[in-house]
């Protein structure tokens, strides 16, 4: 299979050097990378800005904000079988930026901000054949959101975590279906969870 997989955080930008962001470190999305390419499938990487090497054999596309991600997505689904979802995409951004570098004034400041781009919402309404994989990062009400979220982006399936995960050499998730059901679960290294997930994908959804 050809496999888009999105790893890492976004940044959007208050000014020329601020900007917002996440604690993402991209070794979740970098881990199913490399398990899907020692699986033998091709990999698309669309990652946001880590300090991680890509795994050698993948398609690797750079990008820093959530606008760059959806685009740089919408261009590689086509031509991939599914997608992996493993980005942590910053969900605001300012209505506004401000050129150059804002200064103190010694007085609070407002920053209106606006949702960024659903790129998974877009994925999964653009689907077609295509199988889609999504993670959810929730602290609280977790599996209900988790439920929420695969129904609104139309994912096969969803992969559970909870904040513990950024940034952290393990992991422990549920994998949920679209029923409600859980599919899988798995606890310990990154790199074992991914081939784990590689392994499910292969078995559950290749078309």
């Amino acid at each position: 299979m050809r496999i888009l997989i999105t790893a890492g955080p976004t940044r959007e930008y208050l000014d020329d050097v601020r900007y917002l962001s996440n604690a993402s470190s991209g070794k979740m999305g970098y881990a199913l990378a490399q398990a899907a390419l020692e699986a033998g499938h091709q990999v698309v990487l669309v990652t946001g800005p880590v300090d991680l090497k890509p795994p050698v054999g993948c398609d690797v596309r750079p990008v820093v904000t959530t606008e760059q991600m959806r685009e740089a997505c919408v261009a590689a689904f086509p031509d991939c079988d599914g997608v992996i979802a493993a980005a942590a995409v910053c969900d605001y951004k300012p209505r506004q930026k401000t050129s150059g570098k804002m200064t103190k004034t010694g007085q609070p400041i407002s920053i209106e901000l606006i949702e960024t781009d659903d790129v998974l919402a877009e994925l999964g309404a653009s689907r077609g054949s295509r199988w889609v994989v999504g993670f959810a990062l929730e602290a609280e009400n977790a599996r209900e959101n988790a439920l929420q979220k695969l129904r609104a982006k139309n994912c096969d399936a969803v992969v559970l975590n909870g904040p513990q995960a950024i940034g952290s050499e393990t992991n422990d998730v549920v994998l949920l279906g679209r029923q409600g059901e859980t599919l899988a679960q798995w606890s310990g290294g990154k790199n074992g969870i991914a081939q784990s997930l590689i392994t499910w994908i292969g078995t559950n959804l290749r078309r």
